[in-house]
């Protein structure tokens, strides 16, 4: 499939997904968001990729939806197009998504953050939901996914003035992981990507899904799935070569099996 809204390349394992409507600050139209996810989709059955990178440009990670795809349409329109159902689609994939972001990250750009599983911000990064100021509000999980992450109160905060944090605000409340100068920062996704793409497969896209459970379940119930989880593992070829390379003191192969 040729793209027009995103970029795709790999390298030792990682595929690498580039927002590229850079005149618009990459805004997120439907075409845009629907590469994105078919692209997702392809490198989760990849076999080669085993860590996806997403990221944009230096000045924007994603300005928020495109605007002009709403302003006339009516809620009627909006609610056939279902344009949110291929945003859920995000959500099932296996693989770890580390989020490379600077510049701006609003709106939809901050949701779309919200879906990787780890993320690295330039010191540039500016994080907000600002839909009040348009009379709307998050339509991509914005209200649901902040809230989890920064808690009632600063949701509250950010979501009714539409006021955007710093990066350095953020990694304070926990939506980033690690703040670099802006010069760094794809290289530290990068690296970091690197480094997870030489885990064993298997256990990493199992650990992804384990700690998500302990969001949804209730301690002893995600002690269970932990533990399943666990003795699922055991059954592995990369357990067994995980635990026979320790005992030579050599570096394991890991194959995915």
């Amino acid at each position: 499939m040729a793209y027009e809204y995103i970029s795709v390349a790999s390298e030792d394992g990682v595929g690498i997904i580039t927002l590229n409507r850079p005149k618009i600050l990459n805004a997120l139209n439907l075409q845009l968001v629907d590469e994105l996810v078919d692209q997702l989709e392809q490198m989760d059955r990849d076999p080669d990729i085993r860590v996806i990178i997403l990221t944009g440009n230096a000045r924007a990670f994603a300005a928020g939806a495109d605007i002009n795809e709403m302003a006339e349409a009516s809620a009627i329109d909006i609610m056939k197009r279902n344009q949110f159902a291929v945003w859920d689609r995000i959500s099932l994939i296996s693989k770890p998504i580390i989020g490379a972001v600077s510049g701006f990250v609003l709106g939809g750009g901050c949701e779309l953050m919200m879906n990787c599983d780890i993320v690295i911000a330039s010191e540039t990064a500016v994080i907000g939901q600002p839909e009040i100021k348009l009379g709307v509000m998050p339509g991509a999980g914005g209200t649901q996914r902040l809230t989890r992450v920064v808690g009632e109160r600063k949701a509250l905060e950010m979501l009714l003035t539409g006021e955007p944090i710093s990066a350095k605000e953020a990694l304070k409340y926990g939506l980033v992981n690690r703040v670099v100068p802006v010069e760094a920062y794809y290289q530290e996704a990068l690296k970091l990507a690197k480094q997870i793409a030489q885990q064993p497969p298997l256990a990493v896209q199992v650990i992804k899904k384990a700690v998500y459970k302990a969001g949804d379940l209730p301690l002893q119930e995600g002690m269970d799935y932990e533990r399943n989880s666990f003795y699922l593992l055991l059954a592995s070829e990369d357990r067994k070569e995980g635990m026979q390379a320790f005992l030579e003191k050599r570096k394991p192969r890991f194959t995915g099996n």
